[in-house]
């Protein structure tokens, strides 16, 4: 199959999780505003190459019938491993995907697989899977979250976010552990925390 080019790429990914999400296609004017596009030409474009290698169909002459043809991965994808414990560096590829077709979650949910014991305290172990959303104004957050949050210089870890002026702590809810105490300029807040998943064998 002709792959993608990364704008179409781009525009086919956001329209699978809008039809996801909303249950209908977007309009011509909805996709210019998520490509940041002043023009309908090149939106025009992308969905024709869209249609022609496959990946969507429409309804000739009827508004808002595109359907996708090739649905992305079910599930949510496991970005890769966060530390609870030490710092490590995160996985930017989804490596697994994990199904959760019944379980409601809100758009651009993404998982990372614990790696430590730094947070057991609030239930949270070696090997859990955790659900995180996207955080738009981290600015905003309320102390005592718990966030993926990536420490300049060091990695991402899972801890409860605390901040006072311009110094962050990063406090584990395990008391072998120290707490992370860093420049606010340092910690991007990449993720918080929406739930968990433990799978049993």
């Amino acid at each position: 199959m002709e792959r993608l080019t990364e704008a179409q790429q781009e525009l086919y990914e956001w329209l699978a999780e809008y039809i996801r999400t909303h249950q209908h296609s977007p309009s011509i004017r909805q996709m210019m505003q998520a490509m940041n596009l002043k023009s309908p030409a090149p939106i025009q474009s992308r969905l024709e190459h869209l249609r022609a290698k496959g990946h969507i169909e429409w309804s000739e002459g009827k508004a808002r019938t595109i359907r996708i043809l090739r649905p992305q991965k079910p599930g949510v994808p496991i970005l890769g491993t966060i530390a609870a414990g030490g710092l490590i560096e995160p996985f930017t590829d989804a490596v697994e995907h994990l199904d959760l077709a019944n379980l409601s979650l809100p758009p651009h949910t993404y998982a990372l697989r614990v790696a430590g014991d730094s947070m057991v305290e609030v239930g949270i172990v070696d090997g859990d899977v955790v659900f995180l959303r996207p955080v738009p104004e981290p600015d905003h957050l309320k102390n005592a979250t718990i966030v993926a949050a990536r420490v300049e210089g060091h990695g991402t870890t899972l801890k409860r976010f605390y901040r006072n002026g311009d110094r962050v702590t990063l406090k584990p809810a395990n008391p072998k552990y120290n707490p992370i105490e860093v420049s606010a300029i340092k910690v991007e807040v990449q993720g918080t925390l929406i739930g968990v998943w433990r799978g049993y064998n």
